[in-house]
């Protein structure tokens, strides 16, 4: 414990560091005081209609995603998930538009391209979105709440433009973020708004066990022994590796490679999920377009789908998702990781795996144990994802307390604060710091 405190000490030494963290904490209070921000024209004390929608069901996916905000009828109302839509579309049509596909392999360059087009296909969907959500709050909020009018053409217009500005500003928030801060900006957003929710669903969870007479305090000692629980196994899913050993041979002075006797090996670590939380994000992103589009028909059929998509604690619903989970587990993984490229990359520097010939059969064993280890880190994922629905109908609690049982909500959470913390162990150790996730003798700082 005390080397984790010295190690949050050293942080601070660091200049480059410690501003980046700063800078991190402005655009994320940023963010939150604009998640606060009423619609013009809306009266914020009749938006008890808005609050009932998300308090279970899509809706509460929704509002915790945008940290309240789409309860709050905010200028972030639609947050930062229109991005993350765009994203998955033009990561699907990589595939199949060779265009893309060309972008892909031309480096720093065609990332911004790729970037750029993300941008404007975020704004082409809030464009979309921004009237169903002023649509929505049509039938939920009484007549009373809009101050300009109930049909007024002039708040219908202005909150469409405030929508799509909010979604954009997020998204410049997120990328400044990755830019100039610490951690993934987008997904740094997304988990702040999970994190302002917690203490709310937990201190529901606390009053209705113990007021109801539903356990009382030793059932709340054993959901927070589980909860505990349920974060190592995040930890463990994102921290788990196997490691393919590699050997490097040594050139002689005809320029020609031959096997280093002396034995040096290296290792590449491959990991159990490679994907992070990002099949999580795009999973959900998804789950929410069958009920978006059911809801545009009266038939019975329709209203059949909507209520078996809205109702994230169902079976079908997990189901589903957990499908599309694995899927995107393998769809991710198999873009972040280059097998080819890594084979390459070794032949080219004279490393090999023991046993294995180097390039085409070294590329054919990678992707083979790529695809080995990603099934069980996929179903491991889809469980933890499914989880709060499991431990509703075993233990009766509250679904906003469930929701961190895993889930979307506490794997982004774990994800990201493991990928945020490994970045600032970098900084610290090319400072010759000890970092917060290891232990070790102390280092003398590099004057």
């Amino acid at each position: 414990m005390k080397k984790f405190f010295e190690s949050l000490a050293n942080v601070w030494k660091i200049e480059e560091l410690k501003n980046r963290i700063l800078i991190t904490l402005g655009l994320l209070l940023v963010y939150r005081f604009g998640a606060q921000v009423t619609l013009p024209g809306i009266d914020a004390t009749q938006l008890a209609g808005l609050a009932d929608q998300t308090q279970e069901g899509i809706g509460s996916i929704l509002d915790m995603f945008t940290g309240g905000a789409f309860s709050q009828a905010s200028v972030f109302a639609l947050g930062i998930m229109p991005y993350i839509s765009a994203s998955i579309v033009v990561q699907l049509m990589g595939i199949a538009i060779p265009y893309l596909q060309k972008l892909q392999k031309e480096g720093e360059s065609g990332r911004k391209r790729i970037n750029q087009i993300t941008r404007w296909l975020t704004i082409v969907i809030t464009l979309v979105q921004a009237p169903g959500y002023i649509y929505n709050l049509y039938r939920t909020l009484p007549n009373s709440a809009f101050l300009l009018g109930f049909d007024s053409f002039a708040f219908l217009f202005s909150s469409v433009i405030i929508l799509v500005t909010g979604t954009i500003f997020a998204m410049w928030l997120g990328e400044k973020i990755t830019d100039k801060g610490i951690g993934n900006g987008i997904s740094l957003l997304i988990m702040v708004g999970i994190i302002a929710r917690l203490p709310q669903a937990f201190i529901q969870e606390f009053t209705s066990r113990v007021t109801n007479n539903q356990g009382g305090p030793l059932l709340i000692v054993l959901e927070v022994m589980i909860w505990l629980g349920v974060i190592i196994c995040c930890v463990l899913l994102v921290m788990a590796v196997r490691r393919i050993p590699v050997q490097y041979a040594r050139r002689t002075v005809s320029g020609e490679f031959e096997q280093d006797l002396a034995g040096n090996r290296q290792w590449i670590p491959l990991k159990l999920n490679a994907a992070g939380v990002m099949p999580i994000i795009f999973a959900q992103a998804i789950m929410f377009i069958p009920a978006a589009l059911a809801g545009l028909s009266n038939s019975e059929a329709s209203q059949t789908i909507a209520g078996t998509f809205s109702d994230m604690f169902g079976l079908w619903y997990n189901v589903v998702f957990a499908t599309l989970i694995i899927v995107f587990t393998y769809f991710y993984t198999a873009i972040t990781v280059p097998t080819n490229k890594m084979a390459d990359d070794l032949k080219r520097s004279g490393g090999f795996i023991p046993g294995t010939r180097p390039g085409v059969e070294t590329s054919e064993l990678l992707d083979k144990i790529m695809s080995l280890i990603t099934f069980p880190g996929a179903l491991f994922l889809a469980l933890l994802a499914v989880f709060p629905a499991i431990i509703i109908s075993v233990m009766g609690m509250q679904q906003s307390w469930a929701m961190f049982y895993g889930g979307t909500s506490l794997i982004i959470m774990v994800g990201v604060a493991i990928d945020t913390v490994q970045q600032i162990n970098s900084y610290l150790l090319n400072k010759h710091y000890d970092g917060l996730m290891k232990t070790g003798k102390n280092r003398k700082a590099v004057a």
